[in-house]
Protein backbone atom coordinates (compact mmCIF):
# COMPACT_ATOMS: atom_id res chain seq x y z
CA UNK A 1 0.00 0.00 0.00
CA UNK A 2 2.97 2.29 1.14
CA UNK A 3 4.61 1.87 -2.49
CA UNK A 4 1.11 2.70 -3.98
CA UNK A 5 1.03 5.84 -2.34
CA UNK A 6 4.63 6.83 -3.10
CA UNK A 7 3.66 5.70 -6.96
CA UNK A 8 0.98 8.08 -7.34
CA UNK A 9 2.65 11.09 -5.40
CA UNK A 10 5.36 10.52 -7.85
CA UNK A 11 3.32 10.35 -10.53
CA UNK A 12 1.22 14.12 -9.44
CA UNK A 13 4.43 15.90 -9.15
CA UNK A 14 5.43 14.52 -12.44
CA UNK A 15 2.66 15.05 -13.84
CA UNK A 16 2.50 18.67 -12.46
CA UNK A 17 6.34 19.73 -13.86
CA UNK A 18 4.85 18.67 -17.32
CA UNK A 19 2.48 20.63 -17.10
CA UNK A 20 4.95 23.29 -16.00
CA UNK A 21 7.18 22.77 -19.05
CA UNK A 22 4.38 22.95 -22.02
CA UNK A 23 3.17 26.61 -21.22
CA UNK A 24 1.34 26.13 -24.29
CA UNK A 25 -0.66 23.32 -23.20
CA UNK A 26 -3.74 25.23 -23.11
CA UNK A 27 -3.66 26.76 -26.26
CA UNK A 28 -2.73 23.63 -27.81
CA UNK A 29 -5.85 21.67 -26.82
CA UNK A 30 -7.79 25.35 -27.43
CA UNK A 31 -10.60 25.37 -29.26
CA UNK A 32 -12.47 22.42 -28.14
CA UNK A 33 -15.81 23.54 -28.29
CA UNK A 34 -17.89 26.56 -29.75
CA UNK A 35 -16.63 30.24 -28.77
CA UNK A 36 -18.96 32.66 -27.93
CA UNK A 37 -18.44 36.48 -29.71
CA UNK A 38 -20.35 38.62 -27.23
CA UNK A 39 -21.39 41.99 -28.63
CA UNK A 40 -22.42 44.67 -26.27
CA UNK A 41 -24.62 46.86 -29.22
CA UNK A 42 -27.82 46.00 -31.49
CA UNK A 43 -27.25 43.81 -34.50
CA UNK A 44 -26.82 45.88 -37.40
CA UNK A 45 -24.44 48.72 -36.01
CA UNK A 46 -20.68 49.38 -36.71
CA UNK A 47 -19.18 47.26 -33.50
CA UNK A 48 -21.37 44.09 -34.58
CA UNK A 49 -20.36 44.21 -38.51
CA UNK A 50 -17.26 44.53 -37.45
CA UNK A 51 -17.75 41.38 -34.99
CA UNK A 52 -18.99 39.11 -37.35
CA UNK A 53 -16.25 40.26 -39.74
CA UNK A 54 -14.12 38.53 -37.36
CA UNK A 55 -16.32 36.14 -35.99
CA UNK A 56 -16.88 34.45 -39.64
CA UNK A 57 -12.79 33.81 -40.52
CA UNK A 58 -12.09 33.02 -36.74
CA UNK A 59 -14.42 30.47 -37.20
CA UNK A 60 -12.66 28.69 -40.48
CA UNK A 61 -9.30 29.20 -38.47
CA UNK A 62 -9.78 28.03 -35.11
CA UNK A 63 -11.91 24.96 -36.70
CA UNK A 64 -14.95 25.76 -34.41
CA UNK A 65 -18.22 27.74 -34.22
CA UNK A 66 -17.93 31.30 -32.90
CA UNK A 67 -20.93 32.44 -32.28
CA UNK A 68 -21.99 35.94 -32.54
CA UNK A 69 -24.05 37.07 -29.25
CA UNK A 70 -26.12 40.69 -29.41
CA UNK A 71 -26.34 41.65 -25.33
CA UNK A 72 -26.93 45.64 -25.82
CA UNK A 73 -28.05 48.01 -22.86
CA UNK A 74 -26.49 50.50 -20.78
CA UNK A 75 -24.29 51.92 -23.03
CA UNK A 76 -22.42 48.52 -23.61
CA UNK A 77 -22.12 47.83 -20.11
CA UNK A 78 -24.61 45.11 -20.05
CA UNK A 79 -22.50 42.69 -22.63
CA UNK A 80 -19.17 43.76 -21.28
CA UNK A 81 -20.21 42.55 -17.73
CA UNK A 82 -21.41 39.48 -19.33
CA UNK A 83 -17.70 38.53 -20.33
CA UNK A 84 -15.99 40.08 -17.30
CA UNK A 85 -18.08 37.86 -15.49
CA UNK A 86 -17.48 34.40 -17.67
CA UNK A 87 -15.09 31.83 -16.81
CA UNK A 88 -11.68 32.86 -18.27
CA UNK A 89 -11.06 29.73 -20.65
CA UNK A 90 -10.84 31.80 -23.84
CA UNK A 91 -14.71 30.29 -24.94
CA UNK A 92 -16.34 33.95 -24.18
CA UNK A 93 -15.00 36.68 -26.31
CA UNK A 94 -15.95 40.55 -26.22
CA UNK A 95 -15.75 42.80 -29.00
CA UNK A 96 -15.21 46.15 -26.68
CA UNK A 97 -15.62 49.73 -27.79
CA UNK A 98 -14.89 52.88 -26.58
CA UNK A 99 -17.76 53.58 -24.20
CA UNK A 100 -17.67 50.71 -21.98
CA UNK A 101 -14.10 50.18 -21.90
CA UNK A 102 -12.59 53.63 -21.46
CA UNK A 103 -15.64 56.73 -20.94
CA UNK A 104 -18.70 54.83 -19.18
CA UNK A 105 -16.34 55.00 -15.87
CA UNK A 106 -16.32 58.28 -15.69
CA UNK A 107 -20.00 58.39 -16.69
CA UNK A 108 -21.50 56.08 -14.77
CA UNK A 109 -22.28 56.65 -10.80
CA UNK A 110 -21.68 53.20 -10.51
CA UNK A 111 -20.09 50.15 -12.68
CA UNK A 112 -20.87 46.29 -12.83
CA UNK A 113 -17.08 45.97 -13.82
CA UNK A 114 -13.98 47.07 -13.72
CA UNK A 115 -12.38 47.37 -17.41
CA UNK A 116 -8.86 47.11 -16.19
CA UNK A 117 -8.91 44.70 -13.93
CA UNK A 118 -11.87 42.37 -14.94
CA UNK A 119 -10.98 42.50 -18.57
CA UNK A 120 -7.71 41.21 -20.90
CA UNK A 121 -6.92 43.22 -24.25
CA UNK A 122 -6.40 40.66 -26.99
CA UNK A 123 -5.77 43.16 -29.72
CA UNK A 124 -7.27 46.75 -31.02
CA UNK A 125 -9.03 45.61 -33.95
CA UNK A 126 -10.52 48.84 -35.90
CA UNK A 127 -10.92 52.52 -35.52
CA UNK A 128 -13.93 54.54 -37.10
CA UNK A 129 -13.21 58.32 -37.24
CA UNK A 130 -16.47 60.64 -36.94
CA UNK A 131 -17.17 63.22 -39.63
CA UNK A 132 -17.51 67.31 -39.04
CA UNK A 133 -20.66 67.91 -40.69
CA UNK A 134 -22.45 71.21 -40.79
CA UNK A 135 -25.81 72.91 -41.97
CA UNK A 136 -25.09 74.66 -45.33
CA UNK A 137 -26.25 77.99 -43.08
CA UNK A 138 -23.75 78.00 -41.04
CA UNK A 139 -21.20 80.48 -42.40
CA UNK A 140 -17.95 78.48 -41.90
CA UNK A 141 -16.53 76.93 -44.99
CA UNK A 142 -13.13 75.74 -42.65
CA UNK A 143 -12.78 74.50 -38.94
CA UNK A 144 -10.71 77.39 -38.35
CA UNK A 145 -13.59 79.67 -39.76
CA UNK A 146 -16.06 77.64 -37.48
CA UNK A 147 -13.59 77.84 -34.39
CA UNK A 148 -13.72 81.62 -34.97
CA UNK A 149 -17.36 82.03 -35.70
CA UNK A 150 -17.82 80.09 -32.44
CA UNK A 151 -15.66 82.53 -30.56
CA UNK A 152 -17.53 85.49 -31.36
CA UNK A 153 -20.96 84.03 -31.02
CA UNK A 154 -20.90 82.01 -27.71
CA UNK A 155 -23.12 79.53 -26.46
CA UNK A 156 -25.06 80.01 -29.95
CA UNK A 157 -23.78 77.62 -32.04
CA UNK A 158 -25.42 74.39 -31.39
CA UNK A 159 -24.56 70.46 -32.21
CA UNK A 160 -26.48 67.48 -32.23
CA UNK A 161 -25.55 64.44 -30.44
CA UNK A 162 -26.96 61.01 -30.40
CA UNK A 163 -27.15 61.26 -26.68
CA UNK A 164 -25.48 62.25 -23.32
CA UNK A 165 -22.06 60.82 -22.91
CA UNK A 166 -21.91 59.09 -26.49
CA UNK A 167 -18.86 59.82 -28.64
CA UNK A 168 -20.32 62.02 -30.91
CA UNK A 169 -21.50 64.27 -27.63
CA UNK A 170 -17.73 63.76 -26.02
CA UNK A 171 -15.88 64.48 -29.43
CA UNK A 172 -18.02 68.07 -29.12
CA UNK A 173 -16.92 68.58 -25.63
CA UNK A 174 -13.48 67.62 -26.56
CA UNK A 175 -13.47 70.44 -29.39
CA UNK A 176 -15.20 72.88 -26.94
CA UNK A 177 -12.19 72.13 -24.36
CA UNK A 178 -9.49 72.28 -26.93
CA UNK A 179 -10.68 75.37 -29.53
CA UNK A 180 -11.61 77.37 -26.19
CA UNK A 181 -15.45 78.02 -27.62
CA UNK A 182 -18.78 77.09 -26.13
CA UNK A 183 -20.95 75.24 -28.49
CA UNK A 184 -24.05 74.15 -26.66
CA UNK A 185 -24.84 70.24 -26.92
CA UNK A 186 -28.28 69.10 -27.98
CA UNK A 187 -29.12 65.48 -27.09
CA UNK A 188 -30.91 63.07 -29.42
CA UNK A 189 -32.66 59.76 -28.78
CA UNK A 190 -30.24 57.94 -31.27
CA UNK A 191 -28.06 59.34 -34.75
CA UNK A 192 -31.27 59.49 -37.20
CA UNK A 193 -32.98 61.77 -35.28
CA UNK A 194 -30.26 64.05 -34.83
CA UNK A 195 -28.99 63.91 -38.22
CA UNK A 196 -32.50 64.52 -39.71
CA UNK A 197 -32.33 67.95 -37.60
CA UNK A 198 -29.29 68.21 -38.80
CA UNK A 199 -30.74 68.50 -42.82
CA UNK A 200 -33.73 70.29 -41.51
CA UNK A 201 -31.25 73.24 -40.06
CA UNK A 202 -33.10 73.00 -36.51
CA UNK A 203 -29.08 72.43 -35.25
CA UNK A 204 -26.09 73.50 -36.68
CA UNK A 205 -23.54 70.75 -36.91
CA UNK A 206 -22.68 67.25 -35.82
CA UNK A 207 -19.75 65.03 -35.09
CA UNK A 208 -20.94 62.18 -37.02
CA UNK A 209 -20.30 58.78 -37.92
CA UNK A 210 -19.22 58.60 -41.84
CA UNK A 211 -21.88 56.05 -43.54
CA UNK A 212 -25.09 57.95 -42.70
CA UNK A 213 -23.27 61.77 -43.08
CA UNK A 214 -21.34 61.21 -46.59
CA UNK A 215 -24.37 60.56 -48.74
CA UNK A 216 -25.79 63.80 -47.32
CA UNK A 217 -22.39 65.69 -47.80
CA UNK A 218 -22.34 64.52 -51.84
CA UNK A 219 -25.84 65.43 -52.09
CA UNK A 220 -24.71 68.92 -50.89
CA UNK A 221 -27.28 68.95 -48.18
CA UNK A 222 -24.32 69.26 -45.59
CA UNK A 223 -20.37 70.12 -45.65
CA UNK A 224 -17.91 68.04 -44.52
CA UNK A 225 -15.10 70.16 -42.83
CA UNK A 226 -12.77 67.42 -41.55
CA UNK A 227 -12.56 64.20 -39.62
CA UNK A 228 -11.64 63.46 -36.23
CA UNK A 229 -9.01 60.68 -36.72
CA UNK A 230 -5.16 61.75 -36.45
CA UNK A 231 -4.64 60.87 -40.19
CA UNK A 232 -6.67 60.90 -43.16
CA UNK A 233 -9.23 58.51 -43.82
CA UNK A 234 -9.92 56.13 -46.49
CA UNK A 235 -13.42 56.52 -46.84
CA UNK A 236 -12.98 60.34 -47.23
CA UNK A 237 -9.30 61.07 -48.12
CA UNK A 238 -10.03 64.40 -49.38
CA UNK A 239 -11.24 65.34 -45.85
CA UNK A 240 -8.53 66.94 -43.82
CA UNK A 241 -8.21 66.17 -40.05
CA UNK A 242 -9.05 68.93 -37.17
CA UNK A 243 -5.24 67.27 -35.78
CA UNK A 244 -3.42 68.97 -38.65
CA UNK A 245 -5.38 71.82 -39.91
CA UNK A 246 -6.67 73.50 -36.27
CA UNK A 247 -6.12 71.61 -32.87
CA UNK A 248 -2.78 69.52 -32.62
CA UNK A 249 -3.81 66.53 -30.83
CA UNK A 250 -7.42 66.04 -31.53
CA UNK A 251 -8.63 63.02 -32.17
CA UNK A 252 -12.02 61.55 -31.35
CA UNK A 253 -12.54 57.76 -32.64
CA UNK A 254 -14.95 55.19 -32.03
CA UNK A 255 -12.84 52.11 -31.49
CA UNK A 256 -13.37 48.47 -31.08
CA UNK A 257 -11.41 45.67 -30.15
CA UNK A 258 -11.28 42.36 -28.42
CA UNK A 259 -11.11 41.24 -24.81
CA UNK A 260 -11.24 38.37 -22.53
CA UNK A 261 -11.87 37.58 -18.83
CA UNK A 262 -9.24 38.52 -17.23
CA UNK A 263 -6.95 35.78 -15.93
CA UNK A 264 -7.22 33.73 -19.26
CA UNK A 265 -4.35 31.88 -19.92
CA UNK A 266 -1.46 33.88 -22.03
CA UNK A 267 -1.16 31.11 -24.69
CA UNK A 268 -4.41 31.17 -25.33
CA UNK A 269 -4.60 35.06 -25.78
CA UNK A 270 -1.72 34.60 -27.97
CA UNK A 271 -3.73 32.38 -29.94
CA UNK A 272 -6.82 34.28 -30.57
CA UNK A 273 -4.21 37.91 -31.09
CA UNK A 274 -2.07 35.96 -33.71
CA UNK A 275 -5.32 34.84 -35.37
CA UNK A 276 -7.60 37.74 -35.42
CA UNK A 277 -4.73 40.13 -36.34
CA UNK A 278 -4.24 38.06 -39.85
CA UNK A 279 -7.34 38.08 -40.20
CA UNK A 280 -7.31 42.33 -40.06
CA UNK A 281 -5.10 42.24 -42.73
CA UNK A 282 -7.10 39.79 -45.11
CA UNK A 283 -7.83 42.11 -47.88
CA UNK A 284 -11.41 40.95 -48.14
CA UNK A 285 -11.94 42.12 -44.87
CA UNK A 286 -10.00 45.31 -45.01
CA UNK A 287 -12.39 46.21 -47.79
CA UNK A 288 -15.30 45.12 -45.64
CA UNK A 289 -14.69 47.51 -42.73
CA UNK A 290 -13.38 50.45 -45.13
CA UNK A 291 -16.84 50.41 -46.57
CA UNK A 292 -18.27 51.50 -43.52
CA UNK A 293 -15.79 54.02 -42.68
CA UNK A 294 -13.99 51.72 -40.21
CA UNK A 295 -10.02 51.26 -40.73
CA UNK A 296 -8.84 47.68 -40.08
CA UNK A 297 -5.97 47.87 -37.28
CA UNK A 298 -4.45 45.12 -35.19
CA UNK A 299 -1.99 45.24 -32.14
CA UNK A 300 -0.12 44.00 -29.72
CA UNK A 301 -2.41 42.72 -26.01
CA UNK A 302 0.09 45.19 -24.42
CA UNK A 303 -0.24 47.79 -26.91
CA UNK A 304 -3.97 47.69 -26.66
CA UNK A 305 -3.77 47.78 -22.83
CA UNK A 306 -1.44 50.76 -23.20
CA UNK A 307 -4.37 52.19 -25.23
CA UNK A 308 -7.20 51.64 -23.33
CA UNK A 309 -5.55 53.59 -20.34
CA UNK A 310 -4.26 56.59 -22.56
CA UNK A 311 -7.64 56.71 -23.55
CA UNK A 312 -9.68 56.46 -20.05
CA UNK A 313 -7.50 59.32 -18.69
CA UNK A 314 -8.35 61.97 -21.76
CA UNK A 315 -12.61 61.04 -21.91
CA UNK A 316 -12.07 61.22 -17.94
CA UNK A 317 -10.69 64.60 -18.27
CA UNK A 318 -13.40 65.47 -20.90
CA UNK A 319 -16.22 64.19 -18.79
CA UNK A 320 -15.12 66.15 -16.02
CA UNK A 321 -14.94 69.63 -17.90
CA UNK A 322 -18.29 69.09 -19.46
CA UNK A 323 -20.53 67.77 -16.49
CA UNK A 324 -21.70 64.70 -19.31
CA UNK A 325 -23.49 61.96 -17.66
CA UNK A 326 -25.23 59.21 -18.83
CA UNK A 327 -29.04 59.56 -19.77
Amino acid sequence: MRDRRAALALAAVLAAASAMLSPHAAAEAYPAKPVRFVVAFPPGGGTDIIARSIAQKLAERLAQQVLVDNRPGAGGNIGTDIVAKSAPDGYTLLMGSAGPLAINASLFKTMPFDPIRDLAPVTLAASTPNVLVVHPSLRAGTVKELIALAKARPGEINFASSGHGTPAHLAGELFNSMAGVKMVHVPYKGAAPALADLLGGQVQLMFSTMPPALPHVKDGKLRALAVTSAKSSPAAPELPTIDEIALPGFEANTWHGVMVPASTPVAIIARLNREIVAILHLPDVVERLSGQGAEALGSTPEEFAAYIRSETVKWAKVVRESGAKAE
